[in-house]
């Protein structure tokens, strides 16, 4: 059985989304339990909305929550008996393999790092959301949010633990790696990419194809885009920002006189098609990798669909066994630089 600990009061729809979505879970997958973190009261009042097999059920009792406007080290610090540091803790004393949060992202990385902590031989953690691709595909951008100061180093292990992700979970086989950059060529960019570049061309655990820019990463040319996490949160939020404004251009459009609600109701099931390809809820949400256990950040206004979407994620995440070929893999570079 794969243990699974959800933070049942983190997100905007919480706690009625986080229940709905770990009831639908369990009535999808026989292998897992899951235990619902937070107020208990209010927990079961929701679980009696569903049916599930209450045998894989449990609820652990949280007095606190820690939202989004609270500063991340103190809220972890002070707030000891919250849904969010009892749920890491859980995973950290091994009574959990994963837990998965639509709460705070700031808390959320604290908490995994000093309560989780780092796997031996990772210098940092890495936050790592699928991105939609023109092709349909799906790419991991790594980091997002976790290091906005990293170094060459850091790069390179979010490059070969975005690899292992992308195709022992997504099953791409020998994914393409690129770094974000402003140009194609080699010599372009700032001193962390031009100092990082030679270092990832030298791998070869990874198939490294360059540099990519930031208009080039939505049409798929790579399956890991590598950057630190300052880049790589405005390239996310930009992502999510134009795909709203264009979404919502194109309704207007259809409703401003008759032909355009003809010509709606034309393209409706092309373009319903269309926007479930970019619906990211179809992958749940972002894994933090590089820790000792699995901690899976959804989006704060996930519903039902896309926690059960997460759980999915910790499911394969956990039968592929990433965390030891990451370690296999991090263990293999120590090796190599001693020799």
């Amino acid at each position: 059985m794969i243990r699974i600990i959800m933070d049942a009061f983190g997100g905007d729809n919480a706690p009625a989304a986080v229940v709905a979505g770990a009831a639908l879970a369990l009535n999808r997958f026989n292998d897992i339990t899951i235990t619902l973190c937070g107020r208990e009261d209010a927990v079961r009042a929701e679980l009696q909305k569903h049916s599930f097999d209450a045998q894989r059920m449990a609820v652990l009792d949280a007095s606190e929550v820690i939202d989004c406007h609270e500063a991340p080290t103190l809220a972890i610090k002070r707030k000891k008996d919250s849904s969010l540091v009892k749920s890491l803790a859980a995973v950290a004393n091994g009574e959990a393999d994963c837990v998965v949060s639509a709460g705070s992202t700031g808390a959320l990385l604290t908490g995994a790092t000093l309560i989780v902590r780092r796997m031996k031989g990772v210098k940092r953690p890495a936050l790592a959301p699928l991105l939609p691709t023109r092709t349909g595909g799906w790419l991991m951008l790594i980091d997002c949010g976790a290091n906005v100061d990293a170094r060459p180093s850091h790069l390179v292990q979010f490059a070969k633990m975005g690899s292992i992700y992308m195709e022992h979970i997504m099953g791409v086989k020998n994914p393409k790696v690129a770094i974000v950059n402003i140009g194609a060529e080699e010599e372009k960019g700032n001193a962390l990419v031009k100092e990082t570049f030679p270092m990832l061309k030298e791998c070869k655990d990874i198939n490294f194809t360059g540099s990519i820019e930031a208009r080039e990463i939505p049409h798929g040319q790579a399956d890991v885009i590598v950057c630190e996490a300052f880049t790589g949160n405005v390239i996310l939020k930009l992502y999510e920002g134009v795909a709203s404004v264009l979404v919502s251009k194109i309704k207007g459009g259809m409703k401003q006189n008759l032909r355009g609600m003809i010509g709606g109701l034309l393209v409706k099931p092309v373009l319903k098609k269309t926007m479930k390809d970019f619906d990211a809820s179809e992958y749940g949400g972002a894994p933090l990798l590089g820790l000792t256990g699995l901690v899976v950040k959804t989006h704060g206004s996930s519903k039902a669909k896309e926690v059960c979407n997460s759980i999915l994620q910790c499911v394969t995440f956990k039968e592929e066994g990433i965390n030891e070929k990451i370690k296999e893999c991090i263990q293999a570079e120590e090796k190599s630089a001693q020799e």
